[in-house]
């Protein structure tokens, strides 16, 4: 089983707020002590944040739910509920954050400690301190906490790394890896041998450092999915030069020129922006018969490719990874290049102009009702559900502050409108009544 994780999905439920208390003070000699119920607590939020000491999203493999605590109840004496701590969920650098159902971007989590606060604990509820009026200085009223956010989150790990090793199955991205760093990625002579991201330090001889990632090969067609290619793709999209390692010897039958044009057109195909980045092409084994003639003609038809005579030419750097020739140069070409490329955002926010628009603007309705097959009338909608979540249906008052709130979103006329009569059954959520017209 490979122990390489890079793409999951996870449920996070934040912590409901806590129930607010219906009291009174009685103490002696204090007549008509009034309301002493507290509110209740806020519910636990979900964050997630970076753990620089992770590397794959190995720890969701069998654990992809989270669920933080809820707030506590209020209590008497005007006692306020305590807050829930928020629960933090740790991922690795590199994790992009995607909502399920909608597809949107919630945020890219790539500096260590960084956080992002996925689904927000629920307010607590408001005990009955908190309604009294003159008109009513003891009332028994008291919210239920207001429920946690829930959600289903999309993670996807693309690796950190600033260089990227590109090239078909078998061109010895894998052995040059092992040499220029202490990485040990897997070896051996058939295609897709390495089926994971393998990440190495490597440290010029100047002392410059920076990270090299071996990338598990493309072929034909990767960008559509054909053998390991969109899993691959996903992790160039961070790395700021690509190393495009190509056979010179041709022993598999395979031209090198096509070889490099059919990856770049992978890239391309998969995103356009992968081609901005810098490539320096690495001409491998170079220490079999034919490859000194086929990098000659290879170098021929890289030149008919520049556009005018000024354009730069890409560079080429011929090693041998049995050999080691030529790696110290390569090395030392890839930081100078390096240091004059910039990062490349993955994502390209939209820049809004600061326009004040004054209007009305309608919300949406805060109801709808829609009718089941056994002629019960059934009203739904995010708000008027919080209403009935948040409503303590055990204290007659409370009740009749919900169907008051009610009356005033203008269910009642609504359903008179629809041709509900007197008798007629009424449902939220699991919560069933009688329509009185």
């Amino acid at each position: 089983m490979s122990m390489f994780l890079d793409q999951v999905t996870i449920d996070v439920q934040a912590g409901k707020g806590g129930d607010g208390m219906v009291a009174f003070r009685r103490e002696k000699y204090v007549p008509d002590g009034g309301p002493a119920g507290g509110d209740g607590g806020n519910g636990g939020s979900i964050i997630l944040i970076v753990d620089e000491g992770l590397r794959t999203l190995m720890d969701f493999r069998y654990n992809r739910r989270f669920k933080a605590t809820p707030g506590e109840n209020g209590m008497s004496k005007g006692m306020h509920g305590r807050g829930s701590e928020d629960t933090f969920v740790k991922v690795p650098p590199g994790t992009t954050v995607k909502d399920h159902e909608t597809g949107q971007i919630l945020g890219d989590l790539i500096i260590n400690g960084q956080t992002l606060k996925v689904a927000q604990g629920g307010r607590g509820g408001r005990g009955n301190c908190r309604f009294a009026t003159p008109r009513n200085p003891a009332p028994e009223i008291a919210e239920n906490g207001e429920p946690g956010q829930e959600r289903t989150l999309d993670l996807e790990l693309k690796v950190l790394a600033d260089v990227g090793l590109v090239g078909f199955p078998s061109v010895g991205k894998s052995t040059l890896l092992s040499i220029v760093s202490k990485a040990r990625p897997k070896i051996g002579a058939y295609h897709f041998t390495t089926l994971v991201p393998n990440l190495g330090m490597v440290t010029t001889n100047d002392g410059r450092s920076f990270v090299m990632a071996d990338l598990p090969g493309l072929i034909e067609g990767a960008s559509q999915g054909v053998g390991l290619g969109t899993q691959f793709l996903r992790h160039i999209e961070r790395t700021r030069v690509i190393l495009h390692v190509i056979d010179m010897s041709s022993m598999e039958g395979r031209d090198p020129f096509e070889d490099y044009l059919l990856i770049n057109k992978e890239l391309e195909s998969y995103d356009l922006r992968l081609m901005e980045r810098p490539q320096i092409i690495v001409a491998n084994k170079m220490d079999m018969p034919d490859s000194e003639e086929n990098l000659k003609i290879f170098k021929g038809k890289i030149e008919s490719l520049k556009e005018d005579e000024f354009a730069d030419s890409i560079p080429i750097f011929p090693i041998s990874g049995i050999s080691n020739r030529g790696i110290d140069p390569l090395l030392s070409a890839t930081a100078d290049l390096l240091e004059e490329t910039p990062e490349f955002p993955i994502y390209v926010e939209e820049e809004e102009e600061e326009v004040v628009h004054y209007g009305f603007q309608d919300d949406e309705p805060p109801f709808s009702v829609s009718r089941d097959d056994d002629a019960t009338w059934v009203l739904s909608g995010d708000k008027l559900e919080k209403l009935f979540v948040m409503t303590n249906f055990d204290r007659e008052e409370s009740t009749m502050k919900f169907a008051r709130q009610l009356r005033g979103m203008g269910v009642d006329e609504t359903l008179r409108t629809m041709g509900a009569k007197d008798g007629d059954l009424v449902r939220i959520k699991e919560f069933v009544f009688e329509f009185v017209d």
